[in-house]
């Protein structure tokens, strides 16, 4: 019933918790659990607080993590159904969006399947659950926007699955990220991240020859607790490296990334994967410092990933450097030679002299994504990091990133 949900909104939601000492959620739990009649439009409300976080800019990965952050298991799964609900009103959505909603939708499916979550049946227990997720979702701020709202019209690409390189880099990044042998994992990142430089050059040249109409666009990728500003670094050093400009939201727990689409795919993709790498050679380092007697584990880790992200920025900057100038130099001995000049096997070819076009494009790219971070972003800080305490946490987090090198070999 309305008037049951709207009295306990005005206790529960839009009082002052602080001043209340919590009795307010108490009161709107038990005017709810007592009237049964009055659950349908308790989901409905929950439906239109998500739409007004999409249009205040949130999108559905960014509501998941940050109730998982802020709240319980019950709140994720609660969030996350009402989620699958509100989705069902939209026939398109931006790709991003579509595949956000497939994860949650994989994971609701897991959760049900698995039998081993307790659901309460308590209907106070159940009411306050979603009273206190409302409570976060109506207090969310206004953030930057990073695509369409749901519901607008979207441009959608043809539904021809995703470039045979990503493809390839996926691969190489999932073998990486699965053999025990520091060597292979090596060579693996370094064919990647070759693959990936080249990737980016190869679609900056297609647009600049096509005319495309392409600009920069935006996503947000989570930056989770603990050592979050040595995540963020890293993910700042992929992003560099592939073109892309990197803004970190330490309150909220994520990072919006400003680039070319496909630049965009393939910084969420080796930054996930780096990550997973370095995670697992610092707990296999951390053993070994236990084995031998130390206990300073927190400051061991902290160093350990700050040097990792620092070093793996190094290395893909040498890389992306190396795949630049590699591009521009075999453009222009086929170009001095009279040959024509392409991008790779197959595309069609570049006039003569094409080899002094990358430079140019390169730049024009860099310039517009830099344009948008700073319309995006107007007002953003530097922020000082906490210092690396552990000399041996650093040596091991800088051999891990050599290991895990993504130079070109």
């Amino acid at each position: 019933m309305p008037g049951t949900v709207e009295g306990a909104f005005a206790a529960a939601l839009y009082a002052d918790p602080a001043a209340d000492d919590g009795r307010g959620l108490d009161t709107g739990a038990s005017l709810l659990a007592a009237d049964p009649a009055a659950d349908t439009e308790l989901r409905r409300r929950g439906t239109e607080f998500l739409r007004r976080a999409w249009e205040r800019g949130w999108q559905p990965a960014d509501v998941v993590r940050i109730v998982d952050r802020d709240l319980d298991e019950p709140h994720t799964r609660l969030v996350a159904e009402l989620i699958a609900t509100e989705a069902v009103r939209y026939e398109r959505v931006a790709p991003r969006w579509g595949a956000q909603l497939t994860d949650i939708a994989a994971d609701l499916e897991a959760d049900r399947g698995s039998g081993t979550v307790a659901r309460s049946t308590d209907r106070f227990s159940s009411a306050t659950t979603a009273l206190e997720l409302y409570r976060l979702l109506v207090r969310l701020p206004a953030i930057e926007a990073v695509g369409p709202v749901p519901g607008t019209p979207v441009h959608l690409p043809a539904a021809d699955g995703e470039p045979r390189m990503l493809t390839r880099i996926r691969a190489l990044l999932a073998k990486a990220e699965g053999t025990d042998f520091p060597e292979e994992a090596e060579a693996l990142s370094a064919k990647a991240q070759e693959l990936m430089a080249r990737h980016s050059i190869d679609e900056a040249l297609l647009a600049d020859r096509a005319h495309s109409a392409d600009v920069p666009g935006a996503c947000r990728i989570g930056v989770d607790a603990p050592y979050e500003s040595a995540k963020a670094i890293l993910l700042d050093a992929v992003a560099s490296a592939n073109r892309c400009q990197a803004v970190w939201n330490s309150g909220f727990g994520f990072s919006t990334v400003v680039g070319f689409e496909p630049d965009l795919e393939v910084v969420e993709l080796l930054y996930t994967s780096l990550l997973v790498q370095g995670t697992g050679a610092m707990t296999r380092a951390e053993a070994a410092q236990r084995a031998s007697g130390r206990k300073r584990t927190k400051t061991f880790r902290q160093s350990f990933l700050m040097a990792y992200a620092h070093r793996i920025g190094e290395r893909l900057a040498a890389t992306a450097e190396q795949a630049t100038a590699e591009q521009v130099a075999a453009d222009a001995a086929r170009a001095a030679n009279g040959e024509p000049v392409g991008t790779k096997a197959g595309d069609p070819a570049l006039t003569a002299g094409g080899g002094g076009r990358l430079l140019p494009v390169l730049a024009a790219r860099d310039m517009a994504v830099t344009d948008r971070a700073e319309r995006m972003f107007p007002e953003t800080v530097r922020t000082r990091v906490r210092g690396v305490t552990d000399g041996e946490g650093w040596a091991h987090g800088r051999a891990a990133a050599d290991r895990a090198r993504v130079t070109s070999s």
